[in-house]
Formats: C-alpha cells, sequence, structure tokens
C-alpha cells in the first residue's frame, strides 16, 4: 500500500514539475506560444511565476522566475519524498537528491518529448497537428547538431534514435534510487 501512494504522489509531483519545465523550455526556445499546448502551461503555472517575476527578473531572454521556482518546487518534492520514505531531511540529501531528479526529470522530458516527435513524424498529419511546431521547437537543440554530424541513412534520419539511446544512457548512469525517480 506505500508503494502505490508513493507511486500515486512521486507521478503527480512529477507532472506538475512538468509543466514549470515545459514552460521554460518552451520560453527559451521562443517556440509560439498561441499552441493550445503552451497556453494550458502558461495558464497552469502563472500562479507561482507571476509572483515570482516580481522579485525575479529574467536574464538575456532566460526567464530566472519560472528557473527559480521550478528548482524550489523540485527540492519540496524531493523533502516531500524523503519524507514519506522516512528518510534523513537535512539540507544535504534534499540539495542532492533534489538536483539529481532535477537532472532526471529533463531527461524524462526530452525522452519523452523526441519520441512523440518521432512517433508524429511517422504519420501522414505531422504538419497539421499543434504539437509538431512545439515539439519542433523543443527538440532541435538535441536533434540539430547529431543531424548535422550524422547522414541520412537510406533516406532516413536516424539522429532520433541516437539522441534517444544517449538519453536512456544518462538516465541509467545518474546515480538517483529509482525509487525517487
Amino acid at each position: 500500500m506505500q508503494e502505490a501512494a508513493l507511486f500515486l504522489v512521486r507521478t503527480l509531483l512529477n507532472l506538475y514539475l512538468l509543466v514549470f519545465l515545459l514552460r521554460f523550455l518552451l520560453q527559451l526556445v521562443r517556440a509560439d506560444f498561441y499552441n493550445p499546448l503552451a497556453q494550458f502551461t502558461v495558464r497552469v503555472t502563472n500562479p507561482l511565476v507571476l509572483p515570482a517575476r516580481r522579485i525575479i527578473p529574467g536574464l538575456a531572454g532566460v526567464d530566472l522566475a519560472t528557473l527559480c521556482v521550478l528548482i524550489l518546487l523540485e527540492f519540496a518534492a524531493t523533502a516531500v519524498l524523503l519524507a514519506l520514505l522516512s528518510q534523513p531531511l537535512g539540507w544535504q540529501p534534499i540539495l542532492v537528491w533534489g538536483l539529481l531528479r532535477f537532472v532526471n526529470l529533463v531527461l524524462w522530458f526530452y525522452f519523452l518529448s523526441i519520441f512523440v516527435y518521432a512517433i508524429l513524424s511517422w504519420t501522414g498529419q505531422q504538419g497539421r497537428h499543434p504539437l509538431t511546431p512545439v515539439l519542433n521547437s523543443l527538440n532541435q537543440p538535441l536533434l540539430g547538431p547529431v543531424r548535422r554530424v550524422v547522414p541520412l541513412v537510406g533516406g532516413i534520419d536516424i539522429s532520433v534514435l541516437i539522441v534517444l539511446v544517449l538519453i536512456q544512457a544518462a538516465l541509467i548512469a545518474l546515480p538517483l534510487p529509482r525509487i525517487l525517480a
């Protein structure tokens, strides 16, 4: 029963954190904010981001307020998970596990984003789907450099496969206990 409750809490916390990460990344790549996904993201995150913007200004086009809120929420989520696991709640475990969870969150986000992007590219309606331009903007910073180095193989772009394998290897190498991931 405890494992099921921990799974639910961890999943809900991670989904909430993913929305903040998505907002930060959408602003970083200057994606279209009139997209339905972007509009959803803005509405869900505004209650915490707008007050933070009054205190934390942006820097060179980077939304530091959203990033700070995201990192603080990650530390809070890590503290909640450690408390549910009856682990020590000192600042060091929260800082270390929180930073590792943040890296894990970014890697999983890009893994899922690139995977969905690849699936959409296999369908004939890729140009009309509202997620396609957003996913293209988000994934181009990772896929672009690989596409410049790796040529098409028989007319097929294998850059997606290469990046997915590299992300999976990074997830495996990350020293984060599964119960916190």
